[in-house]
């Protein structure tokens, strides 16, 4: 019975890191981290700017950027980075980068100027954000 729940254990373990590979991966650090990941990868960057308290946000988190086909573009091309706009740093970039409200996807070259902007919740989903992150890169 031991070797069962061990084996049980394991399984789930391994899945749930399996799946950890799929969509897009949020750079952990500062916006002007990130801005320095990018110029050493020389890739984009793809700021996510939420609040917690946005049900869209939220149904971006949970049904768009776990896309795999996303991710694997997005991760390719951009570093990501998600950030609370009205926590932390978030104040002082919403200073820097006005808002007309959430979630704000903004899509930018690596010394922060804003090429591209998503207002609200891509209504195609993934394959919306997808043909953007791939028309910005081109």
């Amino acid at each position: 019975m031991k070797k069962v729940l061990l084996f049980l254990l394991v399984m789930l373990s391994l899945s749930a890191f399996a799946a950890e590979g799929d969509g897009v991966q949020f750079f952990e650090g500062s916006f002007r981290q990130a801005l320095a990941k990018a110029k050493k990868e020389k890739k984009l960057i793809m700021f996510d700017a939420y609040t917690s308290w946005c049900g869209p946000c939220k149904v971006l988190k949970t049904k768009v950027f776990p896309n795999k086909e996303l991710g694997d573009y997005i991760n390719a091309h951009y570093v990501s980075i998600g950030v609370d706009m009205e926590a932390g740093e978030g104040p002082a970039l919403a200073n820097m980068y006005p808002l007309e409200g959430y979630p704000t996807i903004m899509f930018m070259d690596a010394s922060g100027r804003v090429k591209k902007k998503v207002l609200g919740l891509p209504q195609g989903g993934a394959k919306e954000l997808l043909g953007i992150a791939k028309g910005v890169k081109n």
